[in-house]
């Protein structure tokens, strides 16, 4: 079996060290991308299908992903949601469609940002950089606790891995990331929605967001009884149900 090169850590990582892969089927735009990254020194691979990417993952974990949904050998919601069974690494959708529920839907299949195509490439660059800053933004201190056990659950903080009670495993995007470890740390407190969207890396440009980012996390903590894990203070925010122990 291959081992992939050691995850970095995004949020210890920089411009100068930041690996960005580029999954675009156009050679123009991939050339594009690739050219703008390098005048802001970010390293770059591109790859023209979903099964370059996910071979490439294997043997080597960037920084960010730059994702195209239209490639040719693999539905874009699919090949997110393989990318979500190996890492957390963000991933950042490049599309043309450009109606608002388009942009929520690529919240839903777990990215964590969206542009439009035709884009200006420093505004991806933009985006990177905004990415990073979150990320590095979230980092706690060594020796910090970062492994929360609740319901049967396991979320460690570090890498974004949720364990489910039968053992299946999932790594969350960013957003759905920094919004479960807020839950997570303030258990059965309700926390208003201005906290959680502050704390989920704020979307100026989708004030949906949060509610979808919410529903994802629901849906994959979702219990046999029906008991809601994360529940809705109509009016005032969420809150998580469950106890939690943090090691």
């Amino acid at each position: 079996m291959t081992h992939p090169d050691p995850v970095r850590d995004p949020r210890k990582a920089t411009t100068d060290d930041a690996l960005v892969y580029i999954v675009e089927d156009e050679a123009d735009i991939r050339a594009l991308l690739t050219e703008t990254l390098g005048t802001y020194r970010f390293r770059a691979e591109c790859f023209a299908s979903g099964a370059e990417l996910l071979s490439a993952i294997d043997r080597r974990q960037p920084t960010v992903i730059l994702l195209d949904l239209g490639l040719p050998d693999m539905d874009g919601m699919e090949l997110i949601n393989r990318v979500r069974t190996k890492t957390a690494v963000p991933i950042i959708v490049l599309s043309a469609r450009t109606h608002a529920s388009d942009r929520i839907m690529g919240l839903e299949i777990g990215a964590d940002d969206y542009v439009v195509k035709p884009f200006d490439p420093r505004e991806v660059v933009a985006r990177i950089r905004s990415l990073l800053r979150r990320l590095q933004g979230d980092a706690r201190p060594e020796g910090g606790r970062e492994v929360a056990r609740f319901n049967g659950w396991t979320y460690e903080a570090r890498s974004h891995r949720l364990v489910a009670p039968n053992g299946e495993e999932t790594f969350l995007p960013t957003g759905e990331a920094a919004l479960l470890e807020a839950l997570l740390r303030a258990p059965k407190r309700v926390l208003s929605r201005d906290y959680l969207l502050d704390h989920g890396g704020r979307d100026d440009t989708l004030d949906r967001a949060i509610d979808v980012r919410i529903s994802r996390i629901r849906k994959k903590l979702s219990c046999d009884d029906g008991t809601p894990v994360i529940r809705t203070i109509y009016g005032s925010g969420y809150m998580l149900t469950a106890s939690v122990e943090w090691s």
